[in-house]
């Protein structure tokens, strides 16, 4: 097998971990195929006063599994995710710490969050504001966005570099992008990178409420809230969790006998510079971070297979992402396929990179598509194949994972079969 791609070593996947509203890998994996929807009534506070009362919630967690319980209690709920898939990402790549401490110092971890440990932050304001009680002495700092990064990297004991990206809603996928570079380049042996965000908090529901990007009218049927592409589909659902990636030289793979899941090759971002909240209607930012990741990975258009949109479930996404796809891959369009995860897990934030690469990696793996569900009205200006509501067998070589943020911000990753 080749080890080098256009001059440069190839890059793979070889270990996989999730915490998400479906649950961790490998279930997640079954869950989506089944078109399964982990979006229910919010269990963590009591929602009744908000319009919307659902969310893409990660239930049934408990940190411990790895982290000692004096250590959890300090940490915020991103931290504790990103730890517990980092470790069972580790586990899945066939790998133990005592296997990484003799090439610790080529070790890195690229990963990101949107806004970091918001639990915390609001637990210390509450007490100051409420009732004089001074905050504690880390409050703050477990609130920053790059605290999860620091902890995969201290309890992995990776000293290489250590990035924490935040891109808001594309930050899991420019942070996969951005750890590909370091490998790719020479800059680390194994990556661990991803994403994750928890902010299922009253005042964040109720800030995206007053934006008017959430589905509503779901609160009695949740699993039917998120319906990208769908022709009556109304807003995002709130999402929390995420995922971590083990990235390798394919010759360091095949040295110790590893699992491939696929290649990574190729990485771009772009701007809108067009408004802080709104999409560019015509799509050019989301257009240019695919057309240049396409050509990062020395691909042509009608190479590719298959799309992992971004697919919120808002009427501007949907309907500009498809522009933006039909003006990169013009009447190939036709010919791929295009799904959205958040379909069944709604919108993870800075997790939701992350998790939709680690679905369109297992698709290429197994060649299999999950569906995008609840789409039941075909929308004029929603012409692709959007896999409605049951799981396929397909063909795929090559697929990208589009991933666009709040402030204009766009990735996108060109993910192959091995």
């Amino acid at each position: 097998m080749e080890l080098m791609r256009n001059g440069f070593p190839r890059v793979v996947i070889t270990g996989i971990g999730a915490v998400t509203p479906l649950g961790r890998f490998p279930a997640l994996i079954e869950k989506l195929k089944r078109g399964e929807s982990g979006i229910r009534r919010i269990q963590s506070f009591d929602p009744s006063t908000l319009e919307v009362q659902i969310a893409g919630e990660v239930v049934d967690f408990d940190p411990t599994e790895y982290i000692e319980p004096k250590e959890a209690r300090r940490m915020g709920r991103p931290a504790q995710l990103a730890v517990t898939a980092a470790l069972d990402a580790l586990k899945d790549a066939g790998l133990t710490l005592a296997d990484l401490e003799p090439i610790h110092e080529r070790v890195a971890v690229d990963f990101g969050s949107s806004l970091g440990g918001h639990d915390l932050a609001q637990q210390a304001s509450y007490g100051y504001r409420s009732r004089g009680r001074r905050p504690g002495p880390f409050s703050l700092i477990q609130s920053l966005p790059n605290i999860p990064a620091h902890y995969v990297s201290r309890v992995t004991g990776a000293l290489g570099p250590l990035v924490c990206i935040s891109t808001a809603c594309a930050t899991g996928t420019h942070s996969i992008g951005d750890g590909f570079n370091l490998v790719r380049y020479g800059r680390a042996d194994v990556v661990f990178t991803g994403g994750v965000e928890a902010m299922i908090l009253d005042y964040a529901l109720a800030g995206f409420i007053s934006m008017t990007a959430l589905a509503t009218g779901y609160n009695d049927n949740p699993g039917e809230a998120s319906r990208p592409f769908d022709l009556n589909r109304n807003g995002f659902v709130f999402g929390e969790g995420g995922g971590v990636l083990i990235l390798e030289t394919m010759e360091r793979a095949i040295k110790r006998g590893a699992r491939i899941y696929a290649e990574v090759l190729g990485m771009s971002s772009s701007s809108d510079a067009f408004h802080v909240a709104a999409l560019d209607p015509d799509g050019s930012g989301a257009a240019r971070a695919m057309r240049w990741a396409v050509e990062d990975a020395r691909l042509n258009p009608e190479d590719i297979d298959y799309v992992n949109a971004h697919g919120t479930s808002t009427k501007a996404n949907d309907a500009v992402e498809t522009r933006a796809i039909k003006t990169v891959f013009g009447e190939h369009a036709y010919n791929m396929v295009v799904n959205s995860t958040k379909s069944m897990i709604g919108h993870l934030l800075g997790g939701a990179g992350a998790v939709e690469a680690i679905a369109t990696i297992m698709a290429l793996y197994e060649q299999i598509l999950h569906p995008t569900i609840n789409y039941e009205t075909p929308d004029p200006e929603c012409d692709l194949d959007y896999v409605p509501n049951e799981a396929r067998d397909a063909k795929l070589r090559y697929a990208i994972s589009n991933s666009f943020g709040l402030g204009g911000q766009n990735a996108c990753i060109v993910l192959g079969a091995v």
